[in-house]
């Protein structure tokens, strides 16, 4: 696991974009995977800004996105599928259906769950997935206590995820679902490179327990010790937990450019 620490989330957006575009560049069908929530909107934002310049296409690729509520109507605008649209697909030049979302209307949500997962197996598997992270320690919608080798699934959200999503339903708690699909952690770790964005203090102590502290199912994102190619992208405010902060900048700033991300 790699562990970056910036200024700013627009330095990190900077960082993460050049990920996205690189790999477009050397693979025009690449296999994306996209998160909602705060933490990936900026790099949203300077995707959308790279491709408006010409820099960047995504007229070949496919998505995936990480979770979906249960029981948003279609024309929802907190519907992840909808997040999605208005963020970053309806932004640049996606071709028509190449970004999909687990189906939170389907009668049969199991079986819609297992479709996804063909549907990733089917397109080659993810080859960037961006993550943020909860409060909690969550990675998509694994909560704490999911299991460390979950697939695609129906999850009860906690009480906090819940809270913390507020924010997006006009800070009425009561109108965020208290169901979701989501992929399992199992899903993601099969991805070929994990990028997780963290900014501010409120995520400081799901950072260090996620990079520094025991792999456990109480924390979730801990799994990504285990994952070959995980970046994490932290702030100021989000490192201040952690342990070997002197040791992650020394590395970085000694990185050779040809590594990349």
């Amino acid at each position: 696991m790699e562990v970056i620490i910036r200024p700013d989330a627009e330095d990190i957006a900077r960082i993460v974009a050049d990920a996205f575009t690189g790999l477009l560049t050397r693979k025009p069908d690449a296999v994306l995977g996209l998160a909602t929530g705060s933490s990936p909107l900026k790099v949203y934002d300077e995707l959308a800004r790279r491709h408006d310049a010409g820099e960047v296409s995504f007229a070949r690729a496919r998505a995936f996105a990480l979770d979906e509520y249960v029981g948003l109507t279609p024309d929802h605008p907190q519907r992840y599928a909808n997040v999605l649209q208005t963020e970053i697909a309806g932004r640049v030049d996606f071709a028509p259906g190449a970004v999909q979302a687990p189906d939170g209307l389907a009668d049969d949500l199991p079986a819609a769950c297992a479709q996804y997962e063909a549907a990733i197996a089917s397109a080659g598997g993810v080859d960037l997935q961006i993550l943020g992270i909860g409060t909690d320690g969550h990675i998509a919608f694994n909560e704490p206590g999911s299991s460390l080798a979950s697939r695609t699934r129906l999850k009860t959200l906690t009480a906090q995820t819940r809270i913390d999503n507020a924010r997006f339903f006009d800070d009425n708690v009561d109108a965020v679902p208290r169901h979701c699909l989501t992929q399992g952690l199992g899903t993601i770790m099969e991805a070929r490179h994990v990028v997780l964005v963290a900014t501010g203090s409120a995520k400081a102590e799901a950072v260090h327990r996620m990079v520094e502290g025991a792999v456990s199912a109480m924390w979730p994102g801990s799994i990504l010790q285990f994952h070959r190619h995980a970046t994490v992208l932290v702030d100021e405010a989000a490192a201040s937990r952690l342990q070997l902060s002197s040791y992650y900048r020394a590395a970085y700033e000694g990185k050779p450019d040809w590594q990349g991300l």
